[in-house]
């Protein structure tokens, strides 16, 4: 007797360490019309890997922390699990066909989305069909394109990833000629041939990092247009989203130049990412808790969070009456070694759960994930709570 249960799309392991871009490559992933499956590094991909059997690619970045990057990671599945196809990406480094696993692919980020989802589909197959969100009349006349499918018009428009791809043309001629002109001031300083290809190295790992940076934040800044885009009731809303969400990002940077890109305090960043939201310095935000360092990645991942719960209690929530209030407290547990976050909503209006899940929304949850942790948010009729349950070890830099 034949069964007419609908089959299961195949699952694909998305393996990336920077909460935005993980999304997008979640959101590429859905639209090729397959179920993503999580990871923010080889460690954790392995032990999915190892605990189940139905993963039909992996699709991983390559810079990632931890002992093994996104290239020993592909490596050690194509031996373990060769059926398992594999894309490679990176904004730093362009792999050869001698470094790659045998039939895997690669692609430099930033991403380009219509590729993406043609080439998952041309390595496992054409899935299942997508369920694509309704975007309203207004959205669809936007130039850009944000999903997968882009019809080129007659009157070509340049399209996102075409600006990109210029923008990233002009920042290497940029980089080619910092370097021309600093060769240039070192000779005019007198400085001698060794000293200078000291400097010359110096300068080749500077600009290189600087290089990899820029390329991350435009993929990142890619990311943020294409998923604000993507849940826009109108033009507006999808440029208001945008900027809200590229602003965030530069406080977020602004920081972390501060303290050259080492460690931030917990207590500066959520007073950073608040304090453009309390109007008139009311006071209407009260936060207390230990001040501690954080590393880099979790300044930025908090940053773009926090700026999501602000943006959110604006519209929705305690901040869009004038007697709500905003406590943010956080704990930390010597016993266990981890840190509790509660975000508690009062004097706001009656809250009721949203009927679709946001970008801003998914960003709440993915933080848990981001830092090993757990999420939960409560949408309580008298105020919402979001909490959040983190390994001091995904927080703190190593000693």
């Amino acid at each position: 007797m034949s069964s007419n249960r609908p089959v299961a799309p195949p699952n694909v392991l998305v393996v990336e360490d920077e909460m935005v871009l993980r999304m997008r490559a979640v959101d590429i992933v859905e639209d090729a019309g397959f179920n993503p499956v999580e990871a923010i590094n080889a460690d954790e991909a392995m032990t999915i890997l190892e605990s189940r059997s139905d993963i039909s690619l992996l699709f991983t970045d390559i810079q990632m922390p931890g002992l093994m990057d996104g290239l020993k990671l592909a490596h050690a599945v194509h031996a373990r699990w060769p059926t398992i196809k594999i894309i490679l990406v990176s904004g730093q480094i362009k792999l050869t066909e001698a470094e790659k696993p045998s039939g895997a692919r690669f692609f430099s980020k930033p991403l380009e989305i219509t590729q993406m989802v043609a080439e998952i589909k041309a390595m496992i197959g054409n899935g299942m069909l997508a369920v694509m969100p309704t975007i309203s009349a207004e959205m669809q006349t936007l130039p850009l394109m944000t999903e997968a499918h882009a019809v080129e018009e007659p009157d070509h428009h340049p399209t996102a990833q075409e600006f990109l791809t210029a923008e990233n043309d002009s920042l290497r001629l940029l980089l080619e000629q910092a370097s021309i002109d600093a060769k240039v001031l070192l000779a005019q300083a007198g400085i001698d041939a060794k000293e200078r290809e000291a400097a010359d190295k110096l300068q080749k790992l500077i600009l290189d990092e600087l290089h990899h940076r820029i390329k991350n934040t435009l993929a990142t800044v890619s990311a943020i247009a294409s998923q604000s885009l993507r849940t826009a009731t109108s033009i507006a809303h999808g440029q208001q989203a945008i900027e809200g969400r590229l602003l965030a990002l530069g406080r977020a940077h602004d920081l972390l130049l501060q303290v050259s890109w080492a460690n931030a305090g917990l207590a500066h960043i959520i007073r950073g990412a608040t304090e453009a939201y309390d109007s008139q310095s009311e006071g209407r935000f009260t936060i207390t808790g230990p001040d501690i360092k954080i590393t880099s990645g979790a300044v930025i991942a908090l940053a773009m969070t926090l700026n999501e719960l602000c943006t959110n209690t604006t519209k929705f929530g305690a901040l869009s009456v004038p007697t709500g209030r905003i406590d943010i407290n956080w704990q930390i547990n010597e016993a266990t070694e981890r840190l509790k976050l509660v975000w508690r909503e009062s004097g706001g209006p009656p809250v009721q759960a949203p009927t679709r899940r946001s970008f801003g929304t998914r960003m709440m949850g993915s933080l848990g994930q981001q830092l090993s942790g757990q999420v939960e948010l409560s949408y309580d009729p008298s105020g919402f709570v979001y909490e959040l349950d983190v390994p001091l070890s995904s927080l703190v830099p190593k000693a």
